[in-house]
């Protein structure tokens, strides 16, 4: 698809996606939020007026919808067949950790975000490990049947070896679940090399809360319980309407929550605009003001986490983020690391606002 502005210039001292944005403060919090595009706004502000007029259709469409998982597919490179729509990594979680058999052995890292871990324990009959992330791969053992972890760490940024934890999940039998929240945007994914993914899609994604995404291989559906079955899941959606749905879908739609028309009007508007921009141009924008801000806090005297990832943490130095709220910049405390989280809309001028800050 054409970029957005093939004569736009890929310098860092410009933002990607034009005039879509316009924040008010250097915002360096997309791992907690995204800023919402214009046409996003525009999507869902002309849906509320629709129906606040008495829209003939109801409160929304299910062909914008079906865009917005389209478009989902495509970024993250599977067939729009094998994603379903949902509101939550929470609850795609919680279906998979619902269809697991009793004493089945769960495989995460320690510390990942607790969405994608709670569904597991609250369980009471599943065998839950933790082990380091740098572990991963080295700790799947026979007995384990699903390794769950975040292709990116909420807290600080880290990555895993995905190549190493797909071979050993492949070699012992396990099943495999990636939670792309902090790295779908950003990061090229082939999400049809895991077993599940989720995606939280109101971060790197730019949608609304409310919108979020689960892909299942062909396989993977076999043994996955649609726990949340209802009216929109049937093969034939509209004659489903009374009594129990006569044929849940073939495809992975069969797990679909009853969408959020709201948040999924401006899903289709944002994902478009990813697609227009391209996800490689995101992640070489993204990484290369990540690397500068690296650089300039190792400048400073502090020591951020290392690793190739737009998220940025700095060990211990947390308690700062109200000074620079003060000043104009927002950026997160998480587990007390200062975390900063770069994207499309940010340049160098506001790493370099930053640091500024950091260095008075």
């Amino acid at each position: 698809m054409d970029s957005l502005d093939d004569s736009l210039d890929d310098s860092l001292d410009l933002p990607l996606g034009g005039a879509e944005f316009a924040p008010t403060r250097t915002y360096l919090n997309t791992s907690a939020c995204a800023l919402l595009p214009r046409r996003t706004v525009a999507a869902i502000t002309a849906l509320a007026e629709e129906t606040a007029d008495g829209r003939a259709g109801g409160a929304g469409s299910f062909d914008v919808v079906d865009e917005a998982r389209a478009s989902f597919a495509r970024l993250v490179s599977v067939a729009p067949e094998r994603v379903a729509v949902g509101s939550s990594v929470a609850v795609h979680a919680g279906m998979i950790a619902q269809s697991m058999p009793a004493g089945a052995e769960i495989l995460f890292p320690e510390g990942d975000f607790s969405s994608l871990i709670t569904p597991f324990t609250v369980r009471g009959d599943l065998k839950v490990r933790f082990v380091p992330l740098e572990r991963l791969a080295e700790s799947v053992r026979p007995e384990t049947a699903l390794v769950a972890f975040s292709a990116v760490q909420s807290a600080d940024g880290r990555t895993a070896d995905f190549a190493a934890v797909r071979a050993a999940a492949a070699a012992h039998g396990a099943r495999t679940l990636l939670d792309a929240t902090q790295s779908a945007g950003w990061l090229p994914l082939r999400a049809g090399e895991w077993d599940y993914t989720v995606a939280g899609a109101y971060k790197f994604l730019l949608c609304p809360r409310g919108a979020s995404f689960l892909t299942v291989t062909e396989e993977a559906q076999d043994s996955l319980l649609p726990i949340h079955a209802n009216w929109v899941t049937g093969e034939e959606r509209w004659v489903n309407s009374y009594g129990p749905v006569r044929e849940l879908a073939r495809s992975a739609r069969r797990f679909d929550e009853p969408a959020a028309f709201l948040s999924y009007h401006g899903a289709a508007a944002s994902l478009a605009l990813l697609e227009e921009v391209g996800v490689e141009r995101i992640e070489a924008h993204d990484k290369g003001l990540a690397a500068r801000f690296r650089a300039g806090l190792v400048s400073l005297g502090h020591e951020p986490v290392t690793d190739d990832s737009t998220v940025v943490a700095v060990p211990g130095l947390g308690h700062r983020a109200d000074a620079l709220e003060a000043a104009g910049i927002v950026l997160s405390d998480r587990a007390g690391h200062l975390r900063a989280s770069f994207h499309l809309y940010n340049t160098a001028a506001d790493v370099d606002r930053a640091l500024d800050v950091l260095a008075g």
